[in-house]
């Protein structure tokens, strides 16, 4: 059975523990203008289904995504397996040293899925190294929250014109 092509609308996927990854994703569907915008708790394989593309936002935890991101992958994984092959992809994630482990970890089920990444990777460092300061709210730069509204921008223009 055949999948009809996924409308013209980016699906941003989010988690946050202290404000930054929420604040960032926010930006980005602001940018992005017609976005869905989804916690990743709510997301679904159906949503993944609907999409023309995604954005996927969150903690860098623990060297790895956090925990709510690892399981809205791990809960939809299999359902969209070889349905979304070739659709565009990026990610911005908050870290507190370099992100890199979250990073490897979601472009690796992106490979999986057989998703195209058309952005470079962004990693805000807001080198939170106390216990303190890991677990404080975070307040994102405004250059920030800029690139993160024109990447949204970006994703939406690309996936709706038919680019990515």
């Amino acid at each position: 059975m055949e999948d009809s092509p996924p409308p013209a609308r980016l699906l941003i996927a989010w988690h946050s523990r202290t404000g930054a990854s929420e604040a960032m994703a926010q930006a980005a569907a602001e940018g992005a203008g017609d976005a869905l915008l989804l916690r990743a708790d709510a997301v679904t394989a159906d949503a993944l289904l609907r999409a023309g593309g995604y954005l996927f936002v969150c903690p860098e935890n623990l060297a790895g995504m956090s925990g709510l991101m690892k399981e809205m992958f791990d809960r939809t994984y299999y359902d969209v397996l070889g349905r979304i092959e070739g659709r565009p992809y990026a990610t911005i994630i908050a870290a507190g040293s370099d992100g890199e482990g979250a990073q490897r970890q979601i472009d690796r089920i992106a490979t999986g899925w057989r998703l195209r990444r058309v952005a470079e990777s962004m990693i805000v460092n807001f080198a939170a190294q106390t216990p303190e300061a890991i677990a404080a709210p975070k307040t994102v730069p405004g250059k920030a929250l800029k690139e993160c509204r024109e990447l949204g921008s970006a994703l939406s223009e690309g996936i709706s014109l038919g680019i990515f």
